[in-house]
């Protein structure tokens, strides 16, 4: 990965923490999701499940639909997701699917992060695709944005 492919991951991360506090205005936790694709943005997300009474609402998901209906087309095949926690396993599967070619992320998920912490979900035998998969991107800020929101919910 070359110094520009860095500095656009960090970017695009940012945005994604922009997201996120969208996500935490509507007491959401804060998780924020883009996906990219040649410098542009396909789709946007932020969590949502509680809002709109929906268990699928994750950034990701709501990023994902997104893009597919700006783009006229569920296959988003080559494109970037940036999220700021480490994906679900639903949320991994949804990526799957769309044939999403990279995904960055910013804070492991301990408890239920299905692509490096609890499984590795893109490695599973059988899938017809593969996900390219970078962590840590402004790790620290996105876990500090979450141990935030938590700390003043139990406060």
């Amino acid at each position: 990965m070359g110094v520009d492919d860095d500095l656009a991951d960090r970017q695009w991360m940012q945005h994604a923490l922009q997201l996120a506090a969208r996500g935490e205005a509507e007491d959401e936790v804060p998780v924020g999701c883009v996906i990219v694709q040649d410098g542009r943005i396909l789709g946007e997300g932020w969590n949502r499940p509680i809002s709109s009474n929906d268990p699928t609402a994750h950034a990701e998901v709501v990023a994902l639909r997104d893009a597919a209906l700006r783009l006229g087309n569920y296959r988003l095949t080559g494109a970037t997701l940036y999220v700021t926690l480490e994906p679900c396993l639903m949320c991994a599967g949804a990526m799957i699917h769309a044939r999403i070619g990279r995904l960055v992320f910013g804070a492991p998920d301990p408890r239920r992060g299905a692509v490096n912490s609890t499984t590795h979900a893109f490695e599973t035998q059988g899938l017809n695709h593969r996900v390219d998969i970078r962590g840590g991107v402004l790790e620290d800020e996105c876990a500090g944005r979450l141990r935030a929101f938590f700390r003043a919910r139990r406060a």
